[in-house]
């Protein structure tokens, strides 16, 4: 702490060495190498891991965004005594770049005036590799969601091939996954007193190479957990359970109970502890990048073995290296929670950008993240895989003196909290009834296909947090922006009552992602029952509040699993509703995710795979991938003629025309703009001249059920 206690905390972590000298620093003991600019908010990693460090006593410098073309601005703060830690940032170097279509983005919300190429592809691998140029010998530490989703084998959709885990590439000491507060701490301070990188392999959530298999330890092929032919009967997930804590209260903790296990249970426990000193071999990268099979198997092993409750540490052959993953991390408790939270932010971005904006931190900066993770499980999100799936939560004090720092600190604040959530908006509090089912259950999802019966759902702790934080003294809204998980809310009329009637701005968007059974079983999405019972709950409270407020959904197309025929009828429900999308998304294969391995097998993980097992329709081309996306966008006149083809090789015809069930005009307007029947073409063309075409706002362009855009 020696440094903490002459100098105090900085104003900002030094990014230059003029920073540095007027900290009186000769050097610094770490430097955080990462893709985004600097925001000294704790919504961004680099933020949080560097004031974490510099709350122990290090001295912490930030290298934010260097041109990566030489290694000499990663030597603008000197030669860091312990090493470096290398971020590609908030999010994927190659989905911040390319869009789903591959196409070169030309923004980039994470840097100075949304301008886009201020980092290179792969940045984690590239700026590893430049860290090494500059100052040989130094560890390296890679982290950030880039190394958490591509750690094993991987399929890349930029290059549609298998690639190695990253930190093979990167050629890094050590990778971090996951939430890395506890394992940074830990390693700084053991590098600290002198360990070298290459003795510290105890730490959980880290990867890192290995020459040979420990002896000591049980090795098990992952053919032996799952695979195609017959399985070692895996724990039951509900095998370890107190039925007393099970019907345990509906508070806003849930119960911990400790249980006491005999007979029966008591080997299954004894086959738990075992599990400590056992590693899973999974299909090497050779073997994966190989065979479409093994990549489903290993994604679904890799998927199995989440849970730090009771996973297992893995292995994997990347040609003639090994790499070691040990379990994932334990969930930060709420204390330590609010530790990370309370540290002293400058919560605005470093002066250096003095001028400029930052979208990613104007979109936040008003706003509070009250909570990580989510057991929601959906296949094609990436968030379970590197916050976990058990909820860790602040206190209510630690987000109430939160929003008084903004209040009074942040420039700009006008009394409008802009969210309080997180990865989703009504998951605070909300955990399995024991902690015993907790750490055995195995099921990548709480909620899917029903919400688990050991879930408490009660919703009364963020009732009281919503409550609580509107009722502040120059707190004029707090709105909820978050994703919300409607299926989980309705088991809470209560709750949406007090969202609806207090913390819509007008709009609120959820994400049914589809209407359709067969992609939504491979999403691991709740049907469209879910989302009736919840507008309708909505629209209630919305009346008895006195608003008129609307419901935004969000559909994805080209999911794994969908047929040209699930469009058609999403785009029917669609129109039925009175629904006109102006931006729609297509399904993006992020690294790691389980509908990734579904678009690259063709193969579905969520079950167990047999080289005869179930075939997942996939959308993959060009043009079909466009087709699904027009079928969102079915009202607008560019996507017409190619749904009109579609349609008649569907043999729905039936479906094209100008009344009111069908989906297309069967006829292109004379030129680009807003349709117009035929039938009124002579009498409009002549009230108006040949090549007119009906004003903005008529009845052919305005929303149906939704109330008019503004320009």
């Amino acid at each position: 702490m020696y440094w903490a206690e002459c100098f105090g905390v900085a104003p900002f972590l030094p990014i230059s060495r003029e920073e540095m000298d007027q900290l009186g620093w000769d050097s610094c003991d770490i430097i955080i190498v990462t893709g985004d600019a600097y925001v000294d908010h704790p919504s961004f990693g680099m933020a949080i891991i560097g004031r974490l460090l510099e709350a122990q006593g290090f001295r912490v410098g930030i290298i934010a965004q260097p041109d990566w073309h030489t290694a000499d601005p990663f030597k603008t703060l000197g030669r860091p005594n312990l090493f470096f830690g290398i971020t590609a940032g908030n999010m994927d170097s190659m989905i911040n770049r390319y869009t789903a279509d591959r196409k070169i983005r030309s923004d980039d919300a994470y840097s100075p005036d949304d301008i886009g190429g201020r980092r290179p592809d792969r940045c984690s691998v590239v700026y590893s590799q430049r860290c090494r140029e500059a100052y040989k010998g130094v560890p390296i530490l890679i982290g950030g969601i880039e190394a958490s989703l591509r750690r094993i084998a991987h399929y890349d959709y930029w290059q549609d091939k298998v690639r190695r885990s990253i930190l093979a590439d990167a050629r890094a000491d050590m990778l971090i996954y996951g939430n890395g507060e506890r394992a940074i701490v830990d390693i700084a301070h053991r590098l600290a007193r002198g360990e070298d990188i290459s003795e510290i392999r105890d730490v959980r959530g880290s990867a890192f190479f290995i020459r040979e298999l420990p002896e000591d330890w049980r090795v098990l092929d992952s053919t032996n957990v799952e695979k195609p032919g017959r399985l070692e009967k895996p724990v039951s997930p509900y095998a370890i359970i107190d039925q007393e804590n099970c019907a345990a209260g509906s508070g806003s903790e849930p119960a911990t109970k400790s249980v006491e296990l005999t007979g029966k249970l008591q080997k299954i426990q004894h086959r738990l502890d075992q599990r400590l000193k056992t590693v899973i071999r999974l299909p090497s990268f050779n073997d994966v990048s190989r065979d479409p099979v093994l990549y489903a198997h290993a994604n679904r092993v890799l998927h199995l073995e989440t849970n730090p409750g009771n996973a297992m540490a893995l292995v994997q052959n990347q040609g003639s290296q090994k790499i070691w993953f040990n379990p994932p991390p334990i969930p930060l408790t709420t204390e330590e929670m609010d530790y990370v939270f309370g540290l002293e932010y400058a919560r605005v971005p470093h002066p250096v950008y003095s001028g400029k904006k930052i979208p990613a931190y104007e979109m936040i900066r008003f706003s509070i993240n009250i909570m990580r993770g989510c057991f929601g499980g959906c296949s094609f999100c990436s968030i379970t895989e590197h916050e976990g799936r058990i909820i860790q939560n602040r206190s209510e004090q630690s987000i109430i003196d939160e929003i008084e720092q903004i209040r009074d600190k942040v420039p700009g604040f006008t009394g409008v909290i802009s969210d309080l959530g997180g990865p989703t908006a009504n998951m605070y509090r909300i955990a399995c009834k024991a902690k015993s089912i907790e750490a055995a259950c195995r099921r990548p999802s709480c909620v899917y296909p029903g919400i688990c019966e050991n879930l408490n759902t009660d919703h009364s702790a963020l009732i009281n947090l919503y409550r609580r934080a509107r009722n502040l003294k120059g707190i004029k809204k707090v709105l909820i922006s978050s994703g919300l998980r409607y299926d989980l809310a309705i088991e809470s009329p209560e709750y949406v009552e007090e969202l609806v009637k207090h913390h819509v701005g007008g709009y609120l968007k959820i994400a049914p992602e589809h209407t359709e059974q067969g992609p939504l079983s491979k999403m691991m999405k709740p049907g469209m029952g879910s989302y009736d019972r919840f507008k309708a709950l909505f629209e209630k409270f919305s009346k008895q509040a006195g608003k008129k407020q609307y419901l935004i959904p969000y559909f994805i197309a080209a999911h794994p699993g969908t047929t040209d025929e699930d469009m058609m009828n999403l785009a029917l429900w669609l129109k039925q509703n009175g629904f006109k999308a102006d931006q729609v998304q297509n399904f993006y294969p992020s690294p790691m995710a389980t509908a990734t391995a579904m678009y690259h097998t063709g193969k579905n993980p969520l079950k167990r795979v047999k080289r005869d097992s179930e075939q997942v329709t996939t959308p993959k081309g060009d043009r079909r991938r466009r087709l699904h996306k027009a079928f969102l966008r079915y009202h607008d006149p560019e996507n017409w003629p190619m749904l009109r083809e579609a349609l008649k090789a569907m043999g729905r015809e039936d479906l094209i025309g100008n009344r009111k069930h069908q989906l297309v005009p069967s006829h292109q307007p004379l030129r680009s703009g807003n349709y117009h029947s035929p039938r009124r073409k002579n009498s409009y063309s002549k009230k108006h001249g040949q090549n007119s075409m009906p004003r903005k706002g008529s009845i052919l362009t305005q929303h149906t059920g939704l109330p008019p855009r503004k320009s």
